[in-house]
């Protein structure tokens, strides 16, 4: 299984000396992904639920600073050298779709086939609406469509595109990209919409395991989602075999235990032993690629928290 946490775009640490140093000691200790998450703007006032907290609450999102997404990965490129540079997740509607397919397919370039594009379609209305972007309640019509221009722009000598929201024809697009037939596309989201989308358009599906209406957090709850995936996967004409498996676990934590609402413990949290074997049986379902979150206040204590995985956690779980 490949391990990768995220690099901060947001708050103190996201520094160019702190990003350079928290990558380049992660790419040092074997973890295989490095992630940024995406925001353009955060407006002052938020009634959208975010999807990741019982209350609905964004949180830490009132500071209000981001790095963009796809210019942090840019200079990422430069920092490293062998990790795969995720975006953990872009979200679709935010971006022209020509233009964003451009700039990936600069990065797949420049980073000599590193880039995984994490995808979803967003869930902050305030934000849509303060950038200009499509319709908040399209926003499922327009991810799915700008995948599949992704798709062409990237594949095609001769790309052309009539779409409701994108149309392109008469156009050269180089560089492709150096991944053949394109970067990996992993889809994200836990909610139905989300799965069919992963099954219709995805290389891989990307859940985050801690939405409280679309919960992820077992190995029984993910078996079933595995199921529906597969069953979205054949009606679209797919074979279920070729979609990946990713799964992000922001809440890790190797030095004591979380609860989850019916008093079970929570998986990836508690003693090392413990992570280990939640790994193992994430594995066994068919998990590629895990994302963790090592995150504290200062960069000693997020690397201490990804010397600790390296050393005590890691070595546990075996081939």
């Amino acid at each position: 299984m490949e391990f990768g946490f995220s690099i901060p775009n947001r708050g103190p640490l996201a520094k160019p000396e702190s990003i350079t140093t928290l990558a380049s000691r992660g790419e040092d200790l074997g973890f295989g992904l490095l992630s940024v998450s995406d925001h353009i703007v955060v407006p002052n006032e938020i009634d959208s639920r975010y999807p990741y907290s019982e209350t609905g609450e964004f949180i830490g999102g009132g500071v209000g600073e981001y790095l963009e997404q796809l210019t942090t990965l840019t200079y990422l490129v430069a920092q490293t050298s062998s990790a795969r540079l995720l975006t953990s997740v872009m979200v679709l509607p935010h971006r022209s779709p020509v233009l964003t397919a451009k700039i990936l397919a600069s990065i797949d370039v420049l980073s000599q086939g590193r880039l995984t594009v994490g995808a979803g379609v967003g869930w902050m209305r305030e934000e849509f609406e303060a950038i200009g972007a499509p319709p908040y309640e399209e926003r499922g019509a327009v991810g799915d469509e700008y995948i599949r221009a992704f798709k062409e722009l990237w594949t095609s000598d001769n790309p052309s595109f009539e779409g409701k929201y994108c149309r392109f024809r008469d156009i050269k697009f180089l560089p492709k990209p150096v991944q053949k037939p394109h970067p990996p596309i992993w889809v994200g989201g836990e909610s139905p919409p989300a799965l069919r989308r992963a099954a219709r358009l995805g290389d891989a599906w990307f859940p985050i395991g801690n939405n409280p209406r679309f919960p992820v957090q077992t190995t029984k709850q993910l078996a079933e989602y595995l199921s529906r995936l597969r069953m979205y996967a054949e009606d679209a004409g797919r074979d279920p075999d070729e979609i990946g498996l990713a799964y992000s676990a922001g809440w890790y934590n190797d030095r004591e235990a979380q609860t989850l609402p019916d008093g079970g413990r929570q998986l990836f949290t508690g003693v090392p032993e413990q992570v280990a074997e939640d790994i193992r049986d994430f594995g066994r379902l068919g998990v590629q690629s895990l994302m963790l979150n090592f995150q504290s206040d200062t960069v000693e204590e997020s690397l201490e928290r990804m010397e600790r995985f390296a050393t005590s956690v890691r070595p546990l779980v075996g081939d």
